[in-house]
């Protein structure tokens, strides 16, 4: 039994913060009831493509909507109407752990608000996941990945730096700011539910992508904040360590992180440059922070005489970190992701056997589950609605010809 499959999760959440965290939790065996608009479902399911393709030939849902949807059920409800509002209450009534990420307060409107539905369920968590919180200028305004990646400081510090080719603000290839804010999501419910086991008490939780974003700025934070440096855009370069940065080789392209003065030493002596490592310019990696362009410079036309294999064989021997830039396929094919179990396969209703990313998260005792794919939408209407809601098939039927579920 998973870690969490004493709990029942309530997802309203759509797109990919709220839902990542979601996923997290039905992963670590919670009960997820997912609820999506009638006839339209999830965002993401359109976000193609790709798409799936069914035995029968017909185009499904995106595959953006597998990313964050594993281990739930999907029920569809239209709860701008009073019966499908009423229908999720019953549903909270039910539930530990409420996730949602409208707008602020456009619950409310619907009595799905945290006060309203706490007010039945006074041990319930209610999780609310906005672009920019519940108070502060910005409370009012939408968030999107893309916009809190500028506006959260993360475009500013990546991308090629001014001056050089290409240079302009950058977005991250995934959509990190999403994911971050999912993960700091999942650990506060996390903490919410253990304070809920002593005290049987609820609460609210009010998180925002922007504020999730300038945490995770992390060493470029402290960089302001505590020294003063506003960080700018250094392509694959690093503010603070020297040599640590994406090198062309041969025949393609080397990481180099050496990430300490004994590391530099090493690296130095492979590459037949220690009196290098002796100038008092390259001595330190605060000296070497200084001479910056000087010593990429010189070790330039260095690392391009020799393959990146080649690199990786001397540096790896040598104990200096480093590594090569894998496409995506490559990753999956690689022996460390085989050993470790990075895809896990799972039968879909749809189109049978796939292979998604597996959970990193490693139990020993409590390990993540894998016990249903993503659903289809509406996939599991009858079995929540009449087994865990008591909806009688007469109703049910009323319902979907009401278009309310």
């Amino acid at each position: 039994m998973g870690a969490l499959s004493h709990l029942r999760v309530l997802d309203l959440g759509r797109v990919l913060a709220a839902p990542w965290a979601t996923q997290i939790l039905g992963d670590l065996g919670a009960e997820v009831i997912k609820v999506e608009k009638p006839g339209e479902g999830d965002e993401t399911s359109h976000f193609g493509p790709p798409f799936l393709t069914g035995a029968d030939g017909k185009r499904g849902d995106a595959t953006y909507f597998l990313t964050a949807n594993r281990n739930k059920k999907s029920v569809t409800i239209d709860f701008s109407r009073p019966q499908g509002a009423a229908l999720v209450k019953r549903l909270a009534r039910r539930a530990h752990i409420v996730v949602e990420n409208f707008k602020t307060g456009a619950l409310a409107k619907y009595g799905l608000d945290y006060e309203s539905l706490a007010a039945e369920n006074p041990a319930l968590i209610y999780c609310s996941l906005t672009g920019f919180g519940h108070d502060g200028p910005y409370k009012d305004k939408a968030g999107y990945d893309y916009v809190i990646q500028g506006m959260g400081g993360l475009m500013s510090v990546t991308g090629q730096k001014d001056g050089d080719p290409g240079a302009e603000p950058m977005k991250v290839g995934v959509a990190v700011s999403d994911l971050v804010s999912g993960l700091y999501t999942a650990i506060a419910i996390l903490a919410a539910v253990i304070h809920q086991s002593r005290s049987g008490e609820g609460q609210s939780i009010d998180m925002a992508l922007f504020d999730c974003q300038a945490a995770a700025l992390a060493n470029q934070a402290t960089n302001y904040l505590a020294g003063g440096m506003v960080p700018g855009r250094l392509g694959n370069a690093h503010p603070n360590i020297v040599p640590y940065q994406v090198f062309a080789t041969s025949d393609g392209h080397l990481i180099l992180a050496t990430s300490n003065d004994n590391q530099f030493r090493r690296f130095a002596k492979v590459a037949d440059l220690e009196a290098v490592a002796n100038d008092p310019r390259f001595a330190t990696n605060a000296e070497r922070v200084a001479h910056r362009q000087a010593i990429v410079d010189l070790l330039q036309p260095v690392f391009a005489a020799r393959t990146t294999a080649r690199w990786i064989t001397d540096l790896e021997a040598a104990n200096v970190p480093c590594g090569p830039i894998n496409r995506v396929d490559q990753v999956f094919a690689d022996p460390q992701a085989i050993a470790r179990s990075l895809t896990v396969a799972m039968h879909h209703a749809a189109v049978g056997e796939m292979q998604l990313v597996a959970s990193p998260l490693r139990l020993s005792r409590t390990p993540p589950e894998y016990r249903n794919a993503p659903p289809l939408l509406g996939e599991h209407n009858q079995e929540v609605l009449t087994t865990l809601l008591g909806v009688s098939a007469d109703e049910l039927a009323r319902l979907r010809s009401a278009g309310i579920v």
